[in-house]
């Protein structure tokens, strides 16, 4: 581990498709993608159609897998995290970006996160398998909760202003003129721990990825014993149970105070998980 004048932070970040936005679970894909379903939103331009992987939209993927889910084809959704390369077309300059606004943003603040920490993006899978109807989840496969992305602050930008042209697409660029404490972050192009892997991306599902106890509801964790040392933000040592870590039902950011284990930790979870291209 490199150290960059001060000890980095992880923050685990709660994004995706989720009971109340969604209602269904994003997809491990046969070929282990992780595929985290961003969330319905009528503030934003972007549409289910205007996403992709490989050759379907993410509007296609959602409708086979829930024939019958209350995602139109005309919903807009907010892409947020943005750390998929080929989801939709780049500027060549373009690198990861993540957006937050009022109450969420005001916590990230008063735990001073900046340069090189690290976000730790889970959400709610479920497991997936190709049938003669197209992708559908598989009958009585486990609601789990998983990593499935990473983010290394590079930059914090505090007003329109100070966006670079290629991050005023995203749309927590327009909520600066109207929401309280909005801020878009930009990746580092590569981890200051580990200069050949992007700072930035998706991972490849593995065990070693889900948050969730064997044989418990989702928000039951199966942590490292080292995490009982660690603060963890909207947690306190309460929350670690006789044989599980009860994770919080709000809040969208985890902070974790520095600690040395838990750094390795994340570290070891973004090099051995990074998924290629």
């Amino acid at each position: 581990m490199i150290k960059v004048g001060r000890m980095m932070k992880i923050i685990l970040s709660r994004k995706g498709f989720d009971s109340r936005f969604g209602s269904q679970p994003s997809p491990i894909l046969p070929d282990g993608t992780l595929l985290s379903l961003p969330i319905p939103s009528k503030n934003d331009d972007l549409k289910f159609t205007d996403l992709h992987y490989q050759d379907k939209s993410y509007y296609e993927l959602i409708k086979e897998l829930k024939p019958d889910c209350k995602i139109k084809e005309n919903y807009t959704c907010h892409l947020d995290p943005d750390i998929k390369r080929n989801v939709i077309k780049r500027e060549p300059s373009w690198r990861g970006l993540f957006g937050q606004t009022g109450r969420a943003q005001g916590h990230l603040h008063n735990e001073n996160i900046g340069l090189n920490d690290i976000f730790l993006f889970f959400g709610w899978f479920k497991e997936t398998k190709q049938t003669d109807v197209g992708l559908r989840y598989v009958k009585n496969a486990p609601n789990l909760h998983i990593i499935y992305g990473y983010f290394q602050v590079k930059n914090i930008y505090k007003s329109y202003q100070d966006l670079p042209v290629y991050s005023k697409y995203h749309s927590h660029a327009d909520r600066f003129l109207t929401d309280k404490n909005n801020c878009i972050y930009s990746a580092n192009t590569s981890l200051s721990f580990n200069n050949r892997v992007s700072g930035f991306g998706c991972l490849t599902y593995n065990k070693s990825l889900v948050l969730t106890k064997q044989g418990e509801p989702k928000s039951h964790w199966d942590l490292p014993d080292f995490f009982r040392e660690a603060r963890i933000s909207y947690h306190s040592k309460s929350s670690f149970k006789q044989d599980y870590f009860q994770s919080a039902k709000i809040g969208q950011e985890f902070v974790v105070e520095e600690d040395n284990n838990v750094i390795n930790w994340a570290q070891n979870i973004i090099i051995r998980n990074k998924r290629q291209g």
